[in-house]
């Protein structure tokens, strides 16, 4: 008996080691594969990683991907096409894509906010339009929030804002959880996870379809970096209690804000986050895309390009 669990128990740090060592390399080759496309700008405890598009002198809009992605979501999605008409500033929020992640409070949508702010500052960016799609719509509401001399109108697309039922998936509980969940993401997630990244990503896009080579041309896989998947864990197991603290001052916002959400959206409920919000906000505007589910920013960036326009008018 004793020699049986000896085995098991060997057998079992081979099979960790070699996980390890797979993720290992595995994270190499996906970093050398989406290298950064921007620059680094320096914030408090480390540094963000900014991408800049179209003219400096022309209307700043800032661009915030949510859970799961990075700031190539946005350009895709939004980014080139704004850029013939304002000043677009893309960033990967905090332990995203290539920025760091300045301390266990980046989880709080409001050290987000802070954070984007003192890039804002370096890059000499005084008011802008902010852009958040899902999970940075509790971003961009709380810079509102904090900082609404900056503001000069919000876009939400498909806004995560308000407590909601269900819980999250076991995956984001367990990633988030110390020990275990760096241990999960440093082993099994990229050599899992890896293989069905385009089955993963279709599933954000239904009932639309996904753009072609979507996985590849967004730089999605740089997601399943243990650091990276830890970082985008922890910021969804937060967002419950984040929100419950930030919601009752929504009423605050008194910027412009237009609120665009999918009517069949599965992954974050049209009702309890974008109506919510609309009624709350003295001076939004809801719009509903029928047929539309979660991905907003890439079915309907010619609505989304055409309420900029109205808010920098």
């Amino acid at each position: 008996m004793v020699r049986m669990f000896s085995i098991a128990l060997i057998s079992f740090a081979v099979l960790l080691a070699v996980l390890t060592t797979a993720t290992f390399i595995g994270t190499l080759a996906i970093e050398q594969r989406h290298p950064p496309t921007g620059r680094f700008v320096d914030v408090t405890g480390g540094r963000l990683h900014v991408r800049e598009l179209g003219d400096p002198s022309a209307p700043a809009v800032v661009l915030l991907h949510g859970a799961s992605g990075n700031l190539e979501d946005m350009r895709l999605a939004l980014g080139e096409k704004l850029s013939s008409r304002y000043r677009v500033v893309l960033i990967d929020r905090p332990g995203h894509g290539w920025s760091e992640r300045p301390g266990a409070e980046a989880a709080a949508p409001s050290r987000q906010a802070t954070l984007i702010a003192e890039v804002l500052d370096t890059l000499g960016v005084a008011r802008a339009i902010v852009v958040g799609h899902s999970y940075a719509g509790s971003t961009v509401t709380a810079f509102a929030l904090d900082h609404p001399q900056r503001v000069a109108g919000l876009v939400l697309l498909a806004p995560a804002t308000h407590p909601w039922p269900g819980g999250i998936a076991w995956f984001y509980t367990l990633t988030a959880t110390p020990v275990i969940g760096e241990l999960f993401a440093r082993t099994i997630v990229l050599p899992l996870a890896f293989p069905l990244l385009e089955q993963l990503s279709r599933a954000v896009f239904a009932p639309q379809a996904m753009p072609e080579r979507y996985v590849e041309r967004s730089a999605l896989a740089l997601l399943l970096r243990p650091s990276a998947f830890v970082a985008n864990a922890r910021d969804v197991a937060a967002l419950y209690d984040n929100v419950v603290r930030q919601s009752p001052r929504y009423a605050e916002i008194a910027v412009p804000t237009v609120i665009i959400t999918g009517d069949i959206d599965t992954i974050v409920s049209p009702q309890i986050h974008s109506r919510a919000l609309a009624r709350t906000l003295p001076n939004a505007k809801l719009v509903v895309l029928p047929g539309v589910g979660h991905a907003v920013q890439h079915v309907a960036a010619d609505v989304i390009e055409a309420e900029i326009e109205k808010l920098v008018r």
